[in-house]
């Protein structure tokens, strides 16, 4: 035992004690610059708030009035005026005034049977015998009744039995007879210029047994008969477009 040479165990990292160690210094790292950077930006924006606010409040502009109540006048609030029925104003009474306030009445009627007269439709003038080469001359013969001139004698109005020429018709009534019919024809084509150039016609129709006589005028096309009833209507006549 005394010849063998001692030997130092060996040690494995399994047989290290950390505790035993020496242990290194830990060093805390401080704030990085961007978050200081920041936080000083933070606080002189604060500081400019609050010094722009202090100065807007010292040099703002003072309300106006000092916020005394108002007190009320003495005496009664209403006083009745001493003319009760108001200010004439001029042109009151009128009927446009009225009109404007929403009165109704007045002399606001239309004469609804006054119609314009119908205008009159000239002839027109035949060529001018001296406008051409190959103008005709025209030659008036003379009869001889000695220098005095004769009137032709007036002819009768042509009753059609049933409104020829075709075209819408526009009855102008039924009579219980053919003078009848005849008479208010006269009589509404004196009245109504524009009905004198129309056709005249007269229907004899039988309705349950009793004979009338139907007075219509041929207005050529539908929409000059519904035309010709409207103007008749508002001139207060009765009419129907038939065909």
């Amino acid at each position: 035992m005394a010849g063998e040479k001692w030997s130092e165990p060996s040690v494995t990292d399994n047989d290290r004690l950390p505790w035993l160690e020496t242990a290194g210094d830990d060093y805390e790292e401080g704030p990085p610059l961007s978050r200081i950077v920041g936080m000083v930006l933070i606080g002189l924006v604060a500081l400019a708030a609050v010094l722009g606010g202090i100065y807007w409040f010292k040099h703002r502009t003072p309300a106006a009035g000092n916020g005394d109540l108002i007190a009320a006048q003495e005496g009664d609030y209403k006083v009745k005026p001493d003319d009760p029925g108001g200010m004439k104003v001029a042109g009151e009474g009128d009927a446009a005034v009225a009109a404007s306030g929403g009165a109704a009445g007045g002399n606001g009627s239309i004469a609804v049977t006054s119609l314009p007269e119908a205008p009159i439709v000239g002839k027109k003038a035949g060529p001018d015998a001296k406008g051409g080469p190959g103008a005709s001359t025209a030659t008036a013969s003379v009869s001889g009744s000695g220098g005095k001139l004769t009137a032709p004698a007036p002819g009768r109005p042509v009753t059609i039995a049933n409104g020829g020429g075709g075209g819408a018709l526009v009855q102008l009534g039924s009579f219980p007879s053919e003078g009848q019919a005849n008479t208010a024809w006269g009589q509404a084509s004196k009245r109504f210029g524009y009905l004198a150039g129309l056709g005249k016609s007269i229907e004899k129709a039988e309705v349950n047994g009793r004979t009338f006589y139907r007075l219509k005028v041929n207005a050529g096309s539908a929409g000059a008969a519904q035309e010709l009833c409207g103007k008749l209507k508002v001139a207060g006549e009765a009419c129907i477009v038939t065909s």
